[in-house]
């Protein structure tokens, strides 16, 4: 059998802390949730995408300590992030103000610093304050939009816009700080699919994420929780966190093959979903679709991948880099070239598992399967259509999408 604590990679998986509890593969109550989360600590923060790759890729291991906190492969983690302080910073000079200003609220009291850094959403305006902002200013194109009654392309113009630079299109215009923070939203948390497995890596959730960051108007921008998760968490730093069950994105019995098509960061529980059915001898088969742009610096977790086929854990593990060659291959075609073993797995009762992005690779990943039926299957697309309508039925066709 497989052994999960020799898996050749760089990142170690720790077995020496797996409790009882978690080798019920059920996930407890706890104590720990989105309005009490759990301080959990940074053990590990570190780049695995390469220094050639047009993107940051970390991953991060936070121990739960005595918590209690169980989980399952498949669940996410919700994150409770802080603003970036440079923002926070630079809105407190434009509200005029120092930080130290007392707020009361219904329910506590706090310092105007406190409340832009860690209560209110400050990266993203709210609905109500683009609308206040309209109407104190009378900024002719976003009355325009708010005019004109089209959400998608209010949207579009304000698409990486802060706080700051809605207060910035009139620079007369200075609220005071209780007049902003009513019209701000709260600061929510952030889920990400947890890439870990209770069996393998005890009291520790490991998470793989993307980086988000991007400049606009001599200024840079980033996502609110990831830059937080990158640049403010290293080992030791708290996070409070806490579990977000996924019901409908679960690991199928030990002897159902399982297919997982997951690009990029969407690889993340296929990790967890690898290393769990490595741990419990689970005999069903395993097939991962995984891509990116760069095989040299995008392969993530690839001794990991690479060990699982050569310990015959995976079965099958298709590649598909996009930018290795003049044509574009993305996974949904490494599906297609393989479309009559894969209908063939999903007639044998395999469960289908997709992962990522769900502004296009979701949708094409979706096409490809319907095609792969009709085609592979012998069907009209109307019989196609029922033949994946009833894989969803069955919980056999699962997508954790973002």
């Amino acid at each position: 059998m497989y052994d999960a604590a020799s898996t050749g990679s760089s990142l170690t998986v720790d077995t020496a802390r797996t409790s009882p509890a978690r080798r019920t593969g059920k996930t407890a109550r706890s104590q720990w949730n989105r309005r009490n989360p759990y301080p959990a600590t940074v053990v590990r923060n570190e780049l695995i995408s390469g220094p050639g790759s047009a993107k940051e890729v970390r991953h991060l291991e936070l121990d739960l300590g005595d918590s209690g906190i169980t989980y399952e492969p498949g669940d996410g983690i919700g994150i409770a992030p802080t603003n970036d302080p440079a923002l926070v910073d630079l809105l407190l000079a434009r509200l005029r103000a120092v930080g130290d200003e007392i707020i009361a609220d219904r329910k506590a009291t706090y310092t105007l610093r406190e409340a832009l850094t860690s209560r209110y959403e400050i990266g993203a305006p709210s609905k109500y304050l683009v609308r206040v902002v309209a109407e104190r200013t009378g900024h002719p194109e976003l009355t325009r939009l708010l005019d004109a009654g089209d959400p998608q392309a209010l949207d579009a113009w304000l698409h990486g816009l802060d706080v700051l630079d809605l207060l910035d299109l009139d620079p007369t215009f200075t609220p005071t700080p209780e007049e902003l923070l009513e019209e701000l939203s709260p600061l929510a948390h952030r889920e990400y699919s947890i890439s870990s497995s209770p069996l393998v890596h005890g009291d520790t959730v490991h998470i793989t994420m993307a980086t988000v960051r991007y400049r606009v108007a001599d200024r840079d921008r980033g996502g609110v929780c990831s830059t937080h998760l990158a640049d403010r968490c290293a080992p030791g730093a708290t996070v409070p966190v806490f579990i977000s069950p996924n019901k409908k994105f679960r690991l199928p019995a030990d002897d159902v093959s399982a297919v997982m098509i997951g690009p990029g960061t969407g690889i993340a529980p296929f990790r967890g979903f690898l290393h769990e059915r490595a741990a419990a001898g689970a005999p069903g088969g395993n097939w991962l679709f995984f891509g990116d742009q760069h095989r040299g610096h995008d392969y993530l977790y690839a001794e990991e991948l690479d060990r699982f086929v050569t310990d015959g854990l995976l079965d099958r593990l298709d590649l598909a880099f996009s930018r290795d060659q003049e044509h574009k291959i993305y996974v949904q075609d490494r599906m297609c070239e393989h479309g009559g073993e894969l209908f063939a797995w999903l007639e044998a009762g395999a469960h289908l598992y997709v992962c990522g992005d769900a502004t296009t690779m979701a949708d094409d990943v979706d096409a490809a399967l319907h095609e792969i039926v009709a085609e592979h299957g012998g069907l009209e697309p109307d019989q196609a259509a029922a033949y994946v309508d009833r894989l969803r039925a069955e919980n056999r066709y699962s997508r954790d999408v973002y």
